[in-house]
């Protein structure tokens, strides 16, 4: 029988402290016998743990670690917070795990392993694809109707008016951005444009999840098993987290999007203003890139770097494409410029070759093999970057030049400029999203191998 020291140090190696361990069994009442970690959650650490009872019984749990000090890093959205929304859901018509324990001073939360599969695009039949996601609609109605005075935490108040809870969650998120101590023309634009155009509206005032939608909670037999990721939780408007719906719908499409709102409609017994909803889409977007921006500002060397480059550059342009939705800009299909191989590009083909054919078939680890396909996608980006990045970038210095009427310095300085411009009033809004929109048809043909099909991925139309 294994002892518990010796588990310990087993779990030590596996990059989970002593301490953590003995409070997990604590928390569980038995011993820790063993730990998984899980591909995927980014800097969100997911562990699989067995703890063993005194009866002998076995109690698979699941764990939610973060390493990071919230404190040192201005971070308000932590594993703690995130613990109160499961625990105002919970009992309720929202199936979420149940909370083992959150530790006190650590960010971890430990709770009950649901059963289901997270990845909607590994559904493959079309019934079982619809039965879960209008099931999945259903229980966003629910979670709507969840009264908001369940959750208790001090910085969101359900009596407030619906708009200044908007116009709060807005500064929370400019406040993440400006932590970070550098900026982001893009941004800058972004929250000038959502602070002013906050919807005129009355509540209700519900529990929102954020990040709601496909890849953000379980299934099985075509059911919904739990709703996952609360950590952008906030109270505010429903249409916020239908808009949610419609953006991770890009990474994971969810069947019909309009039929799936009108499952929603119906469940929730209300009319869907669509015009909120694609507000709320340029603000979910908004708060995408703000993320993306602090991990580019603060980079973590042993992260998931392949899929933030990915996503970070999928949902900038969404971003725009959103924006160009509600200002009505034509979004022109942009030609790819030549590309020149580099004298290098045989070894980029060797190192992508040797993950591909050695690596990651000898790797026994999901997380290993995840990993390394992260670092085949930042391969791919810096091969295809060294063949169109000269051209690209003198298309760019083009389009900034005809809009300010003079060459800038570099392609930086000169959005930098037009956003300034913008924001002034001397430059149009429509006219600035043009030339950005071209921008990031740039980047993402030198991303194009390593994004594959998201290269081409776009929002679903919302039609009223």
């Amino acid at each position: 029988m294994t002892t518990a020291t010796e588990v310990s140090t087993e779990l030590e190696a596996n990059s989970l402290s002593s301490e953590l361990v003995e409070w997990i069994g604590d928390a569980a009442n038995g011993t820790v016998i063993s730990s998984d970690r899980r591909p995927g959650g980014g800097r969100r650490e997911a562990w699989v743990v067995e703890v063993r009872g005194a009866d002998g019984a076995v109690r698979p749990l699941f764990l939610r670690y973060d390493r990071l000090d919230p404190e040192e890093k201005g971070d308000d959205f932590t594993l703690h917070r995130e613990a109160a929304f499961f625990r105002a859901l919970s009992g309720t018509a929202v199936p979420v795990p149940d909370v083992v324990g959150v530790h006190p001073t650590e960010q971890a939360i430990l709770s009950e392993l649901v059963p289901g599969q997270a990845w909607f695009s590994r559904l493959h039949d079309e019934d079982q694809r619809v039965s879960v996601a209008s099931d999945f609609m259903r229980i966003l109605a629910e979670m709507h109707r969840v009264d908001p005075h369940r959750l208790g935490l001090p910085d969101q108040d359900p009596d407030a008016d619906l708009r200044v809870l908007v116009h709060r969650e807005i500064d929370t998120w400019e406040k993440v951005y400006r932590d970070s101590g550098t900026s982001d023309p893009l941004i800058d634009l972004g929250l000038d444009w959502v602070r002013g155009h906050v919807p005129d509206m009355d509540g209700p005032v519900v529990i929102v999840q954020g990040d709601t939608g496909p890849g953000n909670f379980l299934y099985e037999n075509g059911r919904v098993t739990a709703v996952l990721d609360l950590e952008l939780g906030h109270l505010g408007d429903p249409h916020d987290d239908l808009a949610w719906v419609s953006v991770r719908s890009v990474q994971e499409p969810f069947t019909n999007l309009m039929e799936r709102f009108g499952d929603y409609a119906r469940a929730a017994g209300t009319d869907i203003d669509f015009d909120r909803v694609r507000y709320y889409r340029v603000l979910a977007e908004l708060r995408i890139v703000i993320l993306g921006h602090r991990k580019r500002a603060e980079p973590d060397l042993l992260g998931e770097v392949g899929n933030s480059l990915v996503y970070g550059l999928l949902h900038r342009r969404l971003f725009l494409e959103a924006l160009a939705d509600v200002l009505g800009v034509e979004i022109v299909d942009v030609d790819p410029v030549s590309s020149t191989p580099s004298e290098g590009d045989w070894l980029y083909a060797a190192a992508l070759e040797q993950i591909r054919q050695i690596i990651v078939p000898r790797s026994e680890d999901p997380f290993v093999i995840q990993r390394s396909k992260g670092l085949a996608r930042i391969l791919k980006y810096l091969r295809e970057a060294a063949c169109v990045s000269a051209p690209i970038e003198q298309r760019n210095l083009d389009d900034l030049e005809a809009v300010l009427e003079y060459r800038p310095s570099s392609v930086s300085a000169g959005t930098t400029k037009l956003v300034k411009r913008c924001l002034a009033g001397t430059v149009q809004l429509e006219t600035a999203v043009g030339v950005l929109l071209r921008q990031v048809a740039g980047e993402t043909q030198a991303l194009r191998p390593a994004m594959g099909v998201l290269a081409d991925r776009h929002f679903d139309v919302i039609k009223k």
